[in-house]
Formats: C-alpha cells, structure tokens, sequence
C-alpha cells in the first residue's frame, strides 16, 4: 500500500523522521521515503513537508500528486481546539474542514464562497479510519470538525464570531486545502491533528506543543506499522 505523509512542518513530524531515520536534505522538495532499520522497510511510505498554511500546503502536495499516485494520503498536524472537552495532547480525526475566510462582507454578515456561487467551503475526508481494517477501533481516536484559517484566532471577539459561525471544534492553516488539493486528484484521504492548544487570547505559556506532537507521532508510528 503507498501512502504519503503530508505534513506543514518538519518539527511536527520530528519523532517520526527519528523513529525511521528519515533524511532531511530536502523535505521541500522530494518527498523522503520512511525506509529504515528500525523495524519499518518498505518503499511504499513517503513523508512530504509543504510549508505553513493553506496556499503552500496546495501547491506543494499538487505538484506532488500531478506526478505521483498513492492508494492512501494522509495529513498530519497540532492544531488549536475551540472545544474545552478535547484535552490537550488529545489526537482527532478530521471529518469535516471549511475554509473559514473565503468569501465576502456583506456588511455585518459573512457570506462564504459557496454563499456567492463559486465553489464549495468545506471539505471532507475520502477514507476514516474506520475504514481501514477497523482502525478506528485500534486508535479510538476523538472525531473532530474544522476549520483552516490564514490568520490563527487570537482575540476574543473574531473567536466568538468564528464560533457562531461555523461552530468549529479545530483549527489549523493547512487542512481544507489539503483535502482540496486530493479531491482534484481523486485520491483517498484522511487528516489526523494533535491539539497543542486552546482558541483563546493568545496565550502561548497555556501551549503544550510538544505534548500534542508526541501524541501525534505515537499515533503516525503505530499507524504505519500496521502496514508495515
């Protein structure tokens, strides 16, 4: 089974890069493949690194597919949470993401892209893990909605209007358009995040980053040894 990593950052895949011994030459450019002595071999898993935010994450993961073919993509991340019940450290499952600032001011109100006409807000995953074997099972992972932002909510005010709007669990900068990006190519996809921290005032001493990529990285090793 081929399967790509997508991941914003090589600091959030760190673990795993040390897991498998992955090179880091040139993660911007070819994807690495996760082939070690470290219990995982196989020249099926590729791991790509597309930089922070929506329009880096679709160009690069685009390029990538226009030339390549995978029975499965999945992307990894930390993102924010809006919702108090999902613990920091905690891994989801991605079932829905909507790109929460494409559209227009109609005075005090908001219309979305698909508001207006032109095309569809929100995305969603092609595979769950629930698919896969069962796996849903196996992680018991916490399933989550989303949204990708350019700008991370930091003041209380546009906090509460997102929250009205869109009632929105997560946030990130990455994940819609990744879903966008495989659903051109027609590929099978999931989105898994680790909440690193609370939509709030920005607050970074509240942040538990390493926490969430630990969590994230345990969840990514597991996963690819399954098919290992």
């Amino acid at each position: 089974m081929r399967i790509l990593l997508v991941a914003a950052t090589k600091d959030e895949v760190g673990p795993l890069i040390s897991e498998f011994g992955i090179s880091i030459s040139d993660f911007f450019g070819t994807p690495e493949p996760i082939n070690s002595d470290s219990g995982l071999r196989t020249a099926d898993f590729r791991l790509l690194t597309t930089g922070v935010g929506m329009v880096a994450t679709a160009f690069a993961l685009g390029r990538h597919l226009a030339a390549n073919t995978y029975d499965l993509v999945v992307n990894l991340g930390i993102a924010g949470s809006f919702d108090r019940s999902i613990a920091l450290g905690d891994v989801v499952e991605i079932t829905a993401d909507t790109f929460a600032e494409l559209g227009a001011e109609d005075d005090a109100n908001f219309l979305s892209i698909a508001d207006m006409g032109f095309g569809d807000a929100t995305f969603y995953p092609s595979k769950k893990l629930v698919d896969l074997y069962n796996l849903f099972n196996t992680f018991n992972l916490k399933q989550a909605t989303a949204i990708t932002v350019n700008t991370v909510h930091g003041n209380e005010a546009s906090i509460k209007k997102a929250a009205e709007r869109l009632h929105p669990q997560v946030e990130s900068m990455e994940g819609a358009a990744f879903f966008y990006a495989c659903k051109q190519f027609n590929v099978p996809c999931l989105q898994i995040r680790a909440v690193s921290n609370y939509v709030e005032k920005r607050n970074r001493d509240a942040w538990n980053i390493g926490l969430a990529i630990k969590n994230l990285n345990t969840f990514a090793v597991e996963f690819l040894k399954l098919y290992a």
